[in-house]
Order: structure tokens, then C-alpha cells, then sequence
């Protein structure tokens, strides 16, 4: 953990910014990732994955409004520019999936206080098992309503989980950059 932040800080386990400005940097983190899955995956953006960065940089009322503005991202390129079909199923799987992400983000923070505090590649690939599995669970419980019940094969299910793992793995690698070089930044700037 960087020296310079203060110790209330000490339960998150991402902190690439200034606690002040973490909400801003992860709203702005999840929107511009979003924009990025939903034009390259479509309807299977990495919320999962959006969960377990929001939980580990944010407490969890944050957190959850992060999330939803990340599915609100989602939903609105879904329909206004992907031309997702407007019919009460693809609305109702649109709240399912938002649903499903808040639920995620939930356990991702409840995962994240239970383990250990420390930013260690394993407590976030453990808190995106949880988090993916809760994401799954929601989508799935859907399907006696809504039908889809094909989209949870075996197969489909482990290329969405992997993908989440890639995509979250490049979120930290993202924040763990912004981490390193903020100190350059207020050195350049000291010293300028």
C-alpha cells in the first residue's frame, strides 16, 4: 500500500488515486470501460468484473451507484446505437442484467471485508469468483420468466467468466498505473 494515504483507507484494496477523487476515477474508469465492452462484447459486458474494481476502490453506496451508471452506459448504447430490439423481454433482461450487477457489487464488498486487506492478485480473483457466480445466479433465476435458459451452457459460461477475469485484470493494471504514476506527477509539479 502507498505510504501516503490515510489509514481509513487501509480496508480498500485498490487506491490508485487520492480518496477524495476515487468515486470521479472509478465512475470514469467503469463509463469508459463500458463504452469499450459494450461496443466489443455486446450484451456481455464484464459487469463482474465492474463489481470487484468498484468494491475494492469504494465503499459500497458508491460502489452501487458506480455500477449502475456503468449499466446505465450499457443499456443506453444497447438500444440507441447496438438497436437492441425494444420489447418487454430485452427491457426486462436490460433490469435483470443491472440487477445482477448490483447483487455482484454487493458480494464483491462482502468478499472483500471478509479476506484479507491487501491488494494481492489472489483476494481480487477470489472476490471475482464470488462476484461472477452471484452475477450468474441472478441472470439464471431470470430465465424461467424470461427464457434464455441456452445461454448457459458450460461453454458460454466459462468464455463470459474468462472474459471478466481479462477485463478485470486490465482494470487493476489500469489503476495500478494511475497509482504509480501519480507520485511523478506532484514531484513534476513541485518541482516545475
Amino acid at each position: 500500500m502507498a505510504p501516503y494515504l490515510p489509514p481509513h483507507v487501509d480496508r480498500f484494496h485498490l487506491h490508485p488515486v487520492a480518496p477524495r477523487l476515487a468515486p470521479m476515477f472509478c465512475l470514469v474508469l467503469l463509463t469508459v470501460s463500458c463504452v469499450l465492452a459494450s461496443f466489443a462484447l455486446a450484451c456481455a459486458a464484464p459487469f463482474a468484473a465492474f463489481a470487484v474494481v468498484a468494491a475494492a476502490m469504494l465503499p459500497l453506496r458508491p460502489a452501487l451507484l458506480v455500477v449502475t451508471g456503468a449499466w446505465l452506459v450499457n443499456q443506453t448504447i444497447g438500444f440507441g446505437v447496438l438497436h437492441y430490439p425494444v420489447d418487454g423481454s430485452s427491457i426486462a433482461w436490460g433490469f435483470v442484467i443491472g440487477a445482477a450487477a448490483l447483487v455482484a457489487t454487493v458480494t464483491s464488498s462482502a468478499v472483500l471485508r471478509a479476506l484479507p486487506q491487501s491488494r494481492t492478485p489472489l483476494v481480487l480473483t477470489i472476490t471475482l469468483v464470488f462476484a461472477y457466480a452471484a452475477y450468474e445466479l441472478v441472470l439464471f433465476a431470470a430465465t424461467p420468466i424470461l427464457g434464455g435458459e441456452g445461454a448457459f451452457t458450460a461453454a458460454i459460461v466459462t468464455r463470459v467468466g474468462l472474459t471478466s477475469a481479462v477485463w478485470l485484470a486490465g482494470l487493476v493494471a489500469v489503476c495500478e498505473i494511475v497509482r504509480l504514476i501519480a507520485p511523478l506527477r506532484r514531484k513534476g509539479a513541485i518541482s516545475a
